[in-house]
Protein backbone atom coordinates (compact mmCIF):
# COMPACT_ATOMS: atom_id res chain seq x y z
CA UNK A 1 0.00 0.00 0.00
CA UNK A 2 3.18 2.36 1.13
CA UNK A 3 4.36 1.56 -2.35
CA UNK A 4 1.58 2.20 -4.50
CA UNK A 5 1.12 5.45 -2.57
CA UNK A 6 4.46 6.48 -3.32
CA UNK A 7 3.87 6.06 -6.73
CA UNK A 8 0.63 7.85 -7.03
CA UNK A 9 2.27 10.66 -5.42
CA UNK A 10 5.18 10.84 -7.85
CA UNK A 11 3.74 10.78 -10.96
CA UNK A 12 1.08 13.41 -9.26
CA UNK A 13 3.83 15.25 -8.39
CA UNK A 14 5.43 14.61 -12.04
CA UNK A 15 2.29 16.26 -13.56
CA UNK A 16 2.45 19.51 -10.99
CA UNK A 17 4.48 21.16 -13.37
CA UNK A 18 4.23 19.59 -17.08
CA UNK A 19 0.40 18.93 -17.03
CA UNK A 20 -0.47 22.37 -18.58
CA UNK A 21 1.29 21.68 -21.81
CA UNK A 22 -0.28 24.67 -24.12
CA UNK A 23 2.16 27.00 -24.05
CA UNK A 24 3.02 30.29 -25.06
CA UNK A 25 7.18 30.98 -25.85
CA UNK A 26 9.14 34.09 -26.20
CA UNK A 27 13.15 33.38 -27.49
CA UNK A 28 16.02 34.88 -28.69
CA UNK A 29 17.89 33.04 -31.21
CA UNK A 30 20.67 33.28 -33.25
CA UNK A 31 21.29 32.05 -36.83
CA UNK A 32 24.80 30.64 -37.70
CA UNK A 33 25.79 28.66 -41.18
CA UNK A 34 23.61 31.43 -43.25
CA UNK A 35 25.83 32.19 -46.26
CA UNK A 36 25.88 34.89 -48.73
CA UNK A 37 28.18 35.80 -51.75
CA UNK A 38 28.45 38.17 -54.81
CA UNK A 39 28.89 37.77 -58.38
CA UNK A 40 29.56 39.74 -61.41
CA UNK A 41 31.02 43.05 -62.17
CA UNK A 42 27.91 45.06 -62.53
CA UNK A 43 27.10 47.31 -66.29
CA UNK A 44 29.72 48.18 -67.97
CA UNK A 45 32.62 48.85 -65.30
CA UNK A 46 34.32 47.28 -68.34
CA UNK A 47 34.32 45.14 -71.67
CA UNK A 48 33.43 41.68 -71.49
CA UNK A 49 33.04 39.75 -74.83
CA UNK A 50 29.46 39.38 -76.02
CA UNK A 51 28.29 42.34 -73.07
CA UNK A 52 28.20 45.96 -73.36
CA UNK A 53 30.61 48.88 -72.08
CA UNK A 54 29.92 52.36 -70.90
CA UNK A 55 29.31 51.38 -67.23
CA UNK A 56 25.46 50.62 -68.49
CA UNK A 57 24.88 53.96 -70.20
CA UNK A 58 22.44 53.85 -73.03
CA UNK A 59 21.74 55.89 -76.33
CA UNK A 60 18.70 58.43 -76.23
CA UNK A 61 17.66 55.37 -78.36
CA UNK A 62 18.09 52.79 -76.05
CA UNK A 63 20.94 50.72 -77.15
CA UNK A 64 24.12 50.24 -74.93
CA UNK A 65 27.04 52.39 -75.60
CA UNK A 66 29.83 50.20 -76.90
CA UNK A 67 32.94 52.18 -75.73
CA UNK A 68 33.73 53.40 -72.18
CA UNK A 69 33.28 56.90 -73.34
CA UNK A 70 31.01 57.08 -76.19
CA UNK A 71 29.36 54.59 -79.09
CA UNK A 72 29.69 54.17 -82.51
CA UNK A 73 26.39 51.81 -83.97
CA UNK A 74 24.56 51.90 -87.27
CA UNK A 75 21.26 50.09 -86.42
CA UNK A 76 18.58 51.02 -84.15
CA UNK A 77 15.19 52.37 -84.69
CA UNK A 78 17.17 55.37 -85.89
CA UNK A 79 18.01 55.49 -89.71
CA UNK A 80 21.45 56.38 -88.80
CA UNK A 81 23.40 56.10 -92.15
CA UNK A 82 23.46 59.13 -94.87
CA UNK A 83 23.70 56.88 -97.77
CA UNK A 84 21.04 54.47 -96.76
CA UNK A 85 22.99 51.36 -97.77
CA UNK A 86 23.08 47.89 -96.22
CA UNK A 87 26.45 48.09 -95.24
CA UNK A 88 27.30 52.23 -94.90
CA UNK A 89 30.25 53.76 -94.95
CA UNK A 90 29.74 56.46 -92.58
CA UNK A 91 27.07 56.77 -89.63
CA UNK A 92 25.59 59.64 -88.01
CA UNK A 93 24.58 57.20 -84.82
CA UNK A 94 27.41 58.32 -82.49
CA UNK A 95 28.49 60.00 -79.38
CA UNK A 96 31.59 60.98 -77.53
CA UNK A 97 32.15 62.68 -73.56
CA UNK A 98 35.26 64.95 -73.91
CA UNK A 99 35.68 68.16 -76.74
CA UNK A 100 39.35 67.94 -75.89
CA UNK A 101 41.96 66.89 -77.73
CA UNK A 102 44.12 64.15 -77.43
CA UNK A 103 47.00 65.44 -76.83
CA UNK A 104 45.23 67.44 -73.93
CA UNK A 105 43.61 64.31 -72.42
CA UNK A 106 40.45 64.72 -74.75
CA UNK A 107 38.95 62.57 -77.42
CA UNK A 108 38.98 64.64 -80.34
CA UNK A 109 42.09 64.24 -83.54
CA UNK A 110 43.51 66.42 -84.96
CA UNK A 111 44.66 70.32 -84.05
CA UNK A 112 42.48 72.85 -82.86
CA UNK A 113 40.11 74.58 -85.51
CA UNK A 114 40.66 71.47 -87.12
CA UNK A 115 39.68 68.35 -86.02
CA UNK A 116 39.46 65.16 -88.02
CA UNK A 117 38.11 62.45 -86.10
CA UNK A 118 37.36 61.23 -82.71
CA UNK A 119 38.57 58.33 -80.33
CA UNK A 120 36.76 55.68 -78.30
CA UNK A 121 38.35 53.45 -75.85
CA UNK A 122 37.02 50.41 -74.09
CA UNK A 123 38.87 48.87 -71.67
CA UNK A 124 39.37 44.85 -70.68
CA UNK A 125 40.52 43.67 -67.35
CA UNK A 126 41.48 40.57 -66.47
CA UNK A 127 42.59 38.54 -62.99
CA UNK A 128 39.61 39.45 -61.18
CA UNK A 129 37.91 36.78 -59.16
CA UNK A 130 34.10 36.14 -60.64
CA UNK A 131 32.80 36.40 -56.75
CA UNK A 132 33.29 37.24 -53.67
CA UNK A 133 31.69 35.60 -50.45
CA UNK A 134 30.79 38.09 -47.61
CA UNK A 135 29.45 35.70 -44.36
CA UNK A 136 31.08 33.03 -43.59
CA UNK A 137 31.40 32.35 -39.51
CA UNK A 138 28.64 35.10 -39.11
CA UNK A 139 25.95 34.57 -36.74
CA UNK A 140 22.74 37.31 -37.06
CA UNK A 141 20.49 37.55 -33.95
CA UNK A 142 16.52 37.41 -34.11
CA UNK A 143 13.40 36.82 -32.05
CA UNK A 144 10.37 34.18 -32.10
CA UNK A 145 7.21 34.23 -30.86
CA UNK A 146 6.00 30.37 -30.48
CA UNK A 147 2.60 28.17 -29.60
CA UNK A 148 1.94 25.46 -28.58
CA UNK A 149 -1.69 23.75 -28.55
CA UNK A 150 -1.80 20.21 -26.98
CA UNK A 151 -3.84 17.69 -28.58
CA UNK A 152 -3.59 15.21 -26.14
CA UNK A 153 -1.40 12.61 -24.41
CA UNK A 154 -0.11 9.24 -24.03
CA UNK A 155 -0.18 7.96 -20.54
CA UNK A 156 1.46 4.38 -21.30
CA UNK A 157 4.42 5.96 -23.35
CA UNK A 158 5.99 7.84 -20.40
CA UNK A 159 3.01 10.35 -20.53
CA UNK A 160 4.18 12.03 -23.61
CA UNK A 161 2.22 14.99 -24.76
CA UNK A 162 1.53 16.08 -28.19
CA UNK A 163 -0.38 18.27 -30.04
CA UNK A 164 0.46 20.92 -32.82
CA UNK A 165 3.30 24.12 -33.02
CA UNK A 166 3.15 27.38 -34.95
CA UNK A 167 5.45 29.63 -34.61
CA UNK A 168 6.39 33.63 -36.15
CA UNK A 169 10.33 34.78 -36.39
CA UNK A 170 12.12 37.71 -37.61
CA UNK A 171 16.00 38.21 -38.32
CA UNK A 172 18.17 40.75 -39.73
CA UNK A 173 20.19 39.83 -42.51
CA UNK A 174 23.03 42.23 -42.95
CA UNK A 175 26.73 41.63 -45.07
CA UNK A 176 29.58 44.43 -45.88
CA UNK A 177 31.69 43.02 -48.16
CA UNK A 178 34.78 44.75 -49.45
CA UNK A 179 37.53 43.44 -51.07
CA UNK A 180 40.43 44.47 -53.08
CA UNK A 181 42.53 42.58 -55.80
CA UNK A 182 45.23 43.01 -58.78
CA UNK A 183 44.22 43.26 -62.25
CA UNK A 184 45.78 43.52 -65.60
CA UNK A 185 43.84 46.23 -67.52
CA UNK A 186 43.99 46.93 -71.34
CA UNK A 187 42.10 49.43 -73.44
CA UNK A 188 41.92 49.45 -76.82
CA UNK A 189 41.54 52.47 -79.00
CA UNK A 190 39.71 52.68 -81.72
CA UNK A 191 39.88 56.29 -84.33
CA UNK A 192 36.85 56.95 -86.55
CA UNK A 193 37.09 59.84 -89.13
CA UNK A 194 35.01 62.94 -90.24
CA UNK A 195 34.60 62.66 -94.13
CA UNK A 196 35.31 65.67 -93.65
CA UNK A 197 37.57 68.22 -91.38
CA UNK A 198 35.48 69.99 -88.88
CA UNK A 199 36.43 73.53 -87.78
CA UNK A 200 34.79 73.54 -84.29
CA UNK A 201 34.51 70.14 -81.65
CA UNK A 202 31.14 68.04 -82.80
CA UNK A 203 28.33 68.40 -79.54
CA UNK A 204 29.25 65.75 -77.25
CA UNK A 205 26.79 62.56 -76.39
CA UNK A 206 25.31 64.33 -72.99
CA UNK A 207 24.16 67.05 -75.97
CA UNK A 208 21.02 64.95 -76.81
CA UNK A 209 20.23 63.05 -79.93
CA UNK A 210 22.47 61.20 -82.70
CA UNK A 211 25.54 63.60 -83.91
CA UNK A 212 24.45 66.08 -87.07
CA UNK A 213 28.06 65.15 -88.50
CA UNK A 214 28.74 61.92 -90.23
CA UNK A 215 31.53 59.62 -88.62
CA UNK A 216 33.65 56.20 -90.32
CA UNK A 217 31.02 53.56 -89.53
CA UNK A 218 34.46 51.21 -89.10
CA UNK A 219 37.37 52.67 -87.33
CA UNK A 220 40.38 53.51 -89.32
CA UNK A 221 43.04 52.78 -86.84
CA UNK A 222 43.66 51.15 -83.41
CA UNK A 223 45.79 50.11 -80.81
CA UNK A 224 46.33 48.52 -77.92
CA UNK A 225 47.80 49.59 -74.29
CA UNK A 226 48.20 47.23 -71.17
CA UNK A 227 49.03 48.32 -67.73
CA UNK A 228 48.73 46.75 -63.88
CA UNK A 229 45.95 48.09 -62.09
CA UNK A 230 43.69 47.14 -58.92
CA UNK A 231 39.64 46.22 -58.43
CA UNK A 232 37.49 47.72 -55.09
CA UNK A 233 34.30 46.04 -55.00
CA UNK A 234 31.60 46.91 -52.04
CA UNK A 235 28.43 45.78 -51.19
CA UNK A 236 26.16 46.55 -48.76
CA UNK A 237 23.47 44.04 -48.53
CA UNK A 238 20.53 44.42 -45.99
CA UNK A 239 17.52 41.77 -45.80
CA UNK A 240 14.56 41.74 -42.79
CA UNK A 241 13.32 37.70 -43.05
CA UNK A 242 10.26 37.13 -41.34
CA UNK A 243 9.91 33.24 -41.11
CA UNK A 244 6.76 31.06 -39.90
CA UNK A 245 6.41 27.35 -38.90
CA UNK A 246 4.02 25.07 -38.49
CA UNK A 247 3.59 21.54 -37.84
CA UNK A 248 3.07 19.04 -34.76
CA UNK A 249 5.31 18.53 -31.84
CA UNK A 250 6.04 15.99 -28.89
CA UNK A 251 6.89 16.58 -25.35
CA UNK A 252 8.60 13.77 -23.36
CA UNK A 253 8.51 14.49 -19.54
CA UNK A 254 11.64 13.57 -18.40
CA UNK A 255 11.37 14.33 -14.42
CA UNK A 256 9.05 16.65 -11.87
CA UNK A 257 10.47 20.26 -13.81
CA UNK A 258 12.78 18.73 -17.12
CA UNK A 259 11.29 18.13 -20.77
CA UNK A 260 12.15 17.09 -24.15
CA UNK A 261 10.49 18.78 -26.62
CA UNK A 262 10.94 17.52 -30.52
CA UNK A 263 8.60 19.15 -33.57
CA UNK A 264 9.36 19.68 -37.22
CA UNK A 265 7.01 20.30 -40.10
CA UNK A 266 6.13 23.57 -42.86
CA UNK A 267 8.82 26.51 -42.84
CA UNK A 268 8.06 29.69 -44.55
CA UNK A 269 9.79 32.92 -45.45
CA UNK A 270 9.37 36.50 -46.44
CA UNK A 271 12.66 37.77 -47.39
CA UNK A 272 12.30 41.78 -47.72
CA UNK A 273 15.84 42.79 -48.78
CA UNK A 274 18.49 45.97 -50.62
CA UNK A 275 21.18 45.74 -51.94
CA UNK A 276 23.86 48.39 -53.01
CA UNK A 277 27.02 48.41 -54.54
CA UNK A 278 30.57 49.85 -55.71
CA UNK A 279 33.09 48.21 -58.04
CA UNK A 280 35.93 50.98 -58.96
CA UNK A 281 38.82 49.90 -61.56
CA UNK A 282 41.69 51.93 -61.24
CA UNK A 283 44.88 52.52 -63.15
CA UNK A 284 42.64 52.09 -66.99
CA UNK A 285 44.98 53.35 -69.65
CA UNK A 286 43.76 56.73 -71.06
CA UNK A 287 41.02 56.97 -68.63
CA UNK A 288 42.59 56.72 -64.83
CA UNK A 289 39.51 54.44 -63.26
CA UNK A 290 36.41 52.89 -64.03
CA UNK A 291 33.71 53.22 -61.72
CA UNK A 292 30.02 51.90 -61.44
CA UNK A 293 27.65 51.41 -58.77
CA UNK A 294 23.57 50.14 -58.43
CA UNK A 295 21.17 49.94 -56.24
CA UNK A 296 17.81 48.02 -55.61
CA UNK A 297 15.33 45.81 -53.69
CA UNK A 298 13.52 42.94 -53.85
CA UNK A 299 10.93 41.06 -51.91
CA UNK A 300 10.51 36.72 -51.94
CA UNK A 301 8.83 34.34 -50.41
CA UNK A 302 10.94 30.87 -49.76
CA UNK A 303 9.36 27.72 -48.03
CA UNK A 304 11.00 24.61 -47.12
CA UNK A 305 10.75 22.55 -43.86
CA UNK A 306 12.52 22.44 -40.16
CA UNK A 307 12.85 20.30 -37.24
CA UNK A 308 13.65 21.29 -33.45
CA UNK A 309 14.82 20.12 -29.87
CA UNK A 310 14.32 21.95 -27.35
CA UNK A 311 14.80 21.47 -23.50
CA UNK A 312 12.37 22.63 -21.38
CA UNK A 313 12.26 23.79 -16.95
CA UNK A 314 9.64 24.54 -15.36
CA UNK A 315 9.92 27.19 -12.55
CA UNK A 316 6.59 26.25 -11.47
CA UNK A 317 2.93 25.51 -13.21
CA UNK A 318 2.90 28.89 -15.22
CA UNK A 319 6.66 30.01 -16.13
CA UNK A 320 9.70 27.66 -17.58
CA UNK A 321 12.59 28.44 -19.92
CA UNK A 322 13.58 26.94 -23.14
CA UNK A 323 16.98 26.12 -24.87
CA UNK A 324 17.55 24.30 -28.27
CA UNK A 325 18.71 24.10 -31.39
CA UNK A 326 16.49 24.31 -34.74
CA UNK A 327 17.44 23.05 -38.29
CA UNK A 328 15.87 25.05 -41.54
CA UNK A 329 15.88 24.40 -45.24
CA UNK A 330 14.09 27.06 -47.08
CA UNK A 331 16.18 27.20 -50.10
CA UNK A 332 18.94 29.26 -51.73
CA UNK A 333 17.74 32.82 -53.01
CA UNK A 334 18.95 34.50 -55.73
CA UNK A 335 18.57 38.12 -57.44
CA UNK A 336 20.44 40.87 -59.83
CA UNK A 337 20.69 44.37 -58.72
CA UNK A 338 21.63 46.39 -61.25
CA UNK A 339 24.11 44.07 -62.59
CA UNK A 340 25.43 42.41 -59.25
CA UNK A 341 24.00 39.08 -58.38
CA UNK A 342 23.15 38.11 -54.71
CA UNK A 343 23.14 34.85 -53.85
CA UNK A 344 21.96 33.76 -50.50
CA UNK A 345 21.93 30.46 -48.94
CA UNK A 346 19.72 29.63 -46.68
CA UNK A 347 19.61 25.47 -47.30
CA UNK A 348 21.56 24.33 -43.92
CA UNK A 349 20.16 27.21 -41.50
CA UNK A 350 20.80 26.39 -37.90
CA UNK A 351 19.32 28.59 -34.75
CA UNK A 352 20.02 27.83 -31.37
CA UNK A 353 17.42 29.52 -29.56
CA UNK A 354 16.50 30.67 -25.24
CA UNK A 355 13.51 31.43 -24.34
CA UNK A 356 10.77 31.75 -21.48
CA UNK A 357 7.53 30.17 -21.66
CA UNK A 358 4.16 30.61 -19.96
CA UNK A 359 1.88 27.77 -19.91
CA UNK A 360 -2.13 27.84 -19.24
Amino acid sequence: MALFTTAVSAEQDLNTYLQSTNHVTLSLRFGLNIRASFKGFGNGLYYVPGSSSGNGRTTPFGDPYNYDDGYVLTTSSYTPNPDNSPNPTFTTYWGYDNQQLVSAGGQLIGSAGAYTGVALSRSTATGISASQSGSDGQSYPGFELAYDRELGKKENWHDMHFGLEGAVNYMKISVNENSASGASVSTLTDVYNFPITESSPPPTADSGGPSSIALTSSPVSSSISSASGSFLSQDQYNGDLWGFRLGPYVDFPMSKKWSLHLSGGLALGLLDDSEAWQQTLNNVPGIGSLTASGQGSDFKMLWGYYVSLDAAYQFNKRWGVEGGVQFEDIGKYNHTFSGREVNLDLSRSLFVQVGISYSF
